[in-house]
């Protein structure tokens, strides 16, 4: 069986440095046989982050892109804060908020950045969940915050 985190060397992944938490809040949290993971922001590789908002100084393909760097910052966090990425049986359900402007109506077009990058590392079957994507003002100006939950095997 191929684990998730050979897939993301297969890839030819590159994965950010982990946020540190920006308030009174836990990155990751597990409880029974799932992992929380708080909502992520689009880290880029030096550290900054992806900001601005889809409709106006960014476009579709661009917020789709912010969306694939927020999982691949969510990886980073779930390595670093979990360890054993390789424990992840699933993906069960993530929400993907975008930055936009009140008439871009695409949220769901954005966040399958996410969802195809989640299904290429865990697979078309564990790596997609149900999820919610919706259009809101964000913090900072990042362009799109994902959080999610998945489900862990047994040690």
């Amino acid at each position: 069986m191929e684990t998730p985190s050979k897939r993301i060397k297969e890839l030819g992944l590159s994965l950010p440095p982990a946020p540190p938490p920006a308030g009174l809040y836990k990155p990751v949290v597990t409880v029974g046989n799932f992992l929380y993971v708080s909502g992520q922001g689009p880290m880029l590789n030096d550290g900054t982050l992806y900001t601005g908002r889809v409709g106006d100084n960014l476009d579709l393909q661009q917020g789709k892109e912010a969306a694939r760097q927020v999982g691949l910052t969510m990886l980073a966090t779930i390595i670093t804060h979990f360890g054993d990425i390789d424990r992840i049986e699933r993906l069960v359900k993530s929400l993907g908020m975008v930055n936009c402007t009140p008439e871009f109506s695409d949220q769901p077009l954005v966040i399958n950045g996410f969802s195809e990058l989640m299904a290429d590392v865990f697979g078309s079957d564990k790596g997609v969940g149900a999820r919610s994507a919706v259009g809101m003002m964000l913090p900072g100006q990042v362009a799109v915050e994902i959080e999610a939950i998945f489900e862990l095997r047994a040690k």
